[in-house]
């Protein structure tokens, strides 16, 4: 009897825990950027969705040397020399057709050169890592960089 209540705890437990890893492994919430040189953290960025279609704002500069007021000059679109604390980053992004554990579709911006690239978002290790693939026409052409979640 106490064997068998035990088996039915971890099953519940492990469908629970489950469950739980299936909803952080979403590119949803507050990612924290990492320098790929220096490797120091430089901002938080903070992915919502709405109807499907994820964006993502620059909500914080963590990197002391960047000034907070600092504006995109480089930017050839609509965000040109707008600040880029609060700047949409990343647009119009949706969950893959064919395989749902990425987003893609949309773009990203690099608000230190202006360019604009395509762009993947892959959760890994249960949903703490995004792995965030910015690229021109194929993802063989362009640079990973793995983001953390912060919340």
């Amino acid at each position: 009897m106490i064997r068998t209540l035990f088996d039915a705890f971890v099953a519940v437990a492990l469908v629970l825990g489950t469950g739980i890893a299936r909803a952080q492994a979403t590119p949803v919430g507050v990612w924290k950027t990492i320098d790929d040189e220096s490797k120091k953290e430089k901002s938080l960025i903070r992915i919502t969705e709405s109807g499907g279609v994820l964006s993502g704002k620059l909500e914080k500069l963590l990197d002391p040397v960047t000034a907070p007021d600092a504006v995109c000059k480089e930017c050839s679109d609509e965000r040109k020399d707008k600040p880029v604390l609060g700047m949409t980053l990343i647009r119009n992004v949706r969950q893959n057709d064919s395989d749902k554990g990425m987003w893609d579709g949309g773009d990203i911006l690099d608000p230190n050169n202006g360019k604009v690239y395509r762009v993947r978002l892959k959760p890994i290790d249960g949903g703490s890592k995004l792995e965030v693939r910015g690229y021109i026409g194929t993802p063989m052409l362009g640079r990973t960089q793995t983001w953390i979640r912060s919340e």
